[in-house]
């Protein structure tokens, strides 16, 4: 779950033009987070603790009938080499995420769960560029690259390349961003430029931001993802949004003591409130 700090670190980075190095799958996070972050159904306990050198996390999930399941995870690091996750499910599943910093511009990575990628990660002052490759299928291998400038422009392209089935070219996409003072905007395109998404955001002021994202196509001339905003109040941040469909939903962040966050969600659908559903989380 997002807390109400990482709300305001979103809002801040909407103040002032930046020439960070994006990856290009964030280049319109900020919308996605605002519209995405701290929805849920579920109805779960996260707790976090650090043991020396060693974090570790234990998540809880309430499932149907009341039933609880736990994964437990930890993330370390010894000189340049992360762990960056170590998990067990209850499933008996495993997830492994590591990254060694090779050169003082290049990080590789490796993660396996489901499956198994190994990537590459270039940065050269406002300049990312990745590259990723299925290690367990031999599969695919997808690349991105993403460009930020000091007008506050960011702007890049990722493209997938299929090694075995469907060869070739599979994928190819571009996209663009800009944020100057209170306002940020993005359009990406996606399933070979078939569709367009176009994201939208609006600091009104420290307390209320809004946004939307809106996909585009010849299908269908246009699709809401999202609309919405967060208002932080003195009790807590309240978020609100419209999707497709008619469906809307609220959630509720607050500190409920220190360094222990309370999420509240529900979404129901405007044509039947029979379909409420609700989530609560607590990290801590």
């Amino acid at each position: 779950f997002t807390s109400s700090s990482s709300i305001d670190r979103l809002t801040d980075s909407l103040d002032k033009p930046s020439t960070m190095a994006t990856k290009f799958a964030d280049i319109a996070k900020g919308p996605k987070d605002l519209l995405n972050d701290d929805y849920t159904t579920k109805q779960t306990l996260k707790c976090k603790k650090n043991a020396g050198p060693v974090a570790v996390t234990i998540e809880t999930e309430r499932g149907e009938g009341g039933a609880l399941s736990s994964k437990i995870g930890t993330k370390f690091a010894y000189a340049k080499f992360n762990v960056d996750k170590a998990q067990a499910t209850a499933n008996g599943g495993h997830v492994l995420e590591t990254s060694l910093k090779v050169a003082p511009n290049v990080k590789l990575s490796f993660k396996a769960g489901k499956g198994a990628d190994l990537g590459i990660d270039y940065t050269q002052g406002n300049f990312v560029a990745t590259g990723v490759l299925d290690v367990v299928e031999m599969s695919k291998f997808s690349t991105s690259a993403c460009m930020s400038l000091p007008s506050g422009i960011k702007a890049g392209g990722d493209a997938t390349y299929g090694l075995s089935g469907k060869t070739g070219l599979t994928g190819l996409n571009v996209g663009a961003s800009y944020c100057k003072g209170p306002i940020f905007a993005s359009a990406t395109s996606a399933n070979k430029f078939s569709t367009v998404t176009l994201g939208l955001m609006y600091n009104v002021n420290p307390a209320i931001t809004v946004g939307s994202m809106t996909t585009h196509s010849s299908d269908k001339a246009c699709d809401i993802g999202g609309i919405g905003g967060s208002y932080k109040a003195d009790f807590g941040t309240i978020k609100a949004k419209y999707t497709a469909g008619g469906v809307v939903s609220a959630s509720l962040i607050k500190d409920i003591a220190p360094k222990v966050t309370l999420t509240a969600s529900g979404s129901a659908s405007l044509s039947d409130f029979s379909t409420f559903k609700y989530g609560v989380g607590i990290t801590m």
